[in-house]
């Protein structure tokens, strides 16, 4: 049975250069034979965190968040495609995660951190991991840094130069990373249900 995977990328901005590596990511997991789902923070426009998910009776949840609950409750791993905002993560993907809590338990996640600078978004990426470890998702060891993102991708997700050479040689560690993580907790899943 195929893997299926959703890829979270979270700016608003009109601009968005991060939409490249999200692009990226979804095109190269594809071609491995994933199912893979985009997930747009912008277009799915969740409000401001009033209520989470768990916190509406069933059947009384907004739509836009019932699907997105269907959605990650079925998904067998995440990767989210995070931008570096002054150090932080952006406020509007941090907003769409938490929406939601025991959803996310039990699968990998993977980062792929985006900046228009030379360091990557690492910042952020760092920042996530706690916050999806938090979340009771498993985040793999192996990431994606891409940085200045306007020199490493073009705006299909095409690498560019010597920048786009060392992403396309650093993805199969990533998304064998993910893969095994995947597996791994599909066969754990299968054969013992989770403590909580």
């Amino acid at each position: 049975m195929t893997d299926k995977v959703l890829v979270f990328y979270g700016s608003y901005r009109s601009d968005r250069m991060g939409i490249r590596l999200a692009d990226f990511v979804v095109e190269r997991l594809e071609k491995r034979g994933l199912d893979v789902e985009f997930i747009d923070a912008k277009a799915v426009n969740l409000p401001m965190l009033d209520r989470m998910y768990k916190e509406y009776k069933p059947g009384t949840a907004p739509e836009a968040l019932e699907a997105l609950a269907e959605k990650i409750k079925s998904a067998d791993a995440f990767v989210f495609v995070v931008g570096e905002y002054n150090w932080g993560v952006q406020p509007g993907l941090k907003n769409l995660t938490d929406h939601f809590l025991e959803e996310w338990f039990w699968r990998p996640a993977a980062i792929a951190s985006y900046s228009a600078g030379r360091l990557s978004g690492v910042r952020s990426a760092t920042a996530w991991h706690g916050t999806l470890s938090e979340m009771g998702m498993i985040v793999v060891s192996s990431t994606l840094s891409v940085g200045p993102i306007g020199q490493t991708l073009g705006p299909n997700g095409e690498p560019l130069g010597n920048a786009g050479d060392a992403l396309e040689k650093a993805f199969p560690r990533f998304a064998d990373d993910l893969a095994w993580w995947t597996e791994a907790a599909k066969t754990q899943r299968q054969k013992k249900p989770p403590p909580y």
